[in-house]
C-alpha cells in the first residue's frame, strides 16, 4: 500500500538521466522533489550511506537485471533489520511500522 501524505513529504534526487520524467512521477505521487545539486553526495548522506551498505551485497557494475527478485527482497529485509547509527541505532523496520501505525515522524 501506499505510504501516507505526511510519511512522505518530500523527497531528494540526485540528477542521474534516470529522473529525466521526474514531473510525471512527483504529479502523480503528489510528493514535493528537490535536487541535488551535480557531483554533491554530501547532500544525500543517508542515500550515500544506503549505497555503501548496498555495496557489501552488490558490488558497483552489477547488473541488478540478474538478481532476483527473492535476492532483492531478502537483500532489503536485511538492511531494514540492520540497526543504523544516523537512527540512534533504531532499526528503519522499526521506525516505519511506528510511524504507520502511530501517525508519528521523527
Amino acid at each position: 500500500g501506499a505510504l501516507r501524505a505526511h510519511l512522505r513529504r518530500t523527497l531528494t534526487w540526485d540528477q542521474g538521466k534516470e529522473l529525466a520524467l521526474h514531473q510525471q512521477i512527483t504529479a502523480r505521487i503528489g510528493t514535493r522533489v528537490f535536487f541535488c545539486d551535480a557531483h554533491s553526495p554530501w547532500q544525500r548522506g543517508s542515500n550515500e550511506n544506503t549505497n555503501g551498505l548496498l555495496r557489501d551485497y552488490f558490488p558497483k557494475g552489477s547488473d541488478l537485471a540478474h538478481i532476483s527478485p527473492g535476492q532483492l527482497q531478502r537483500v532489503t529485509d536485511e538492511l531494514n533489520d540492520r540497526p543504523r547509527k544516523t537512527l540512534g541505532w533504531a532499526r528503519p523496520a522499526d521506525l516505519i511500522t511506528d510511524a504507520v501505525v502511530t501517525g508519528r515522524t521523527a
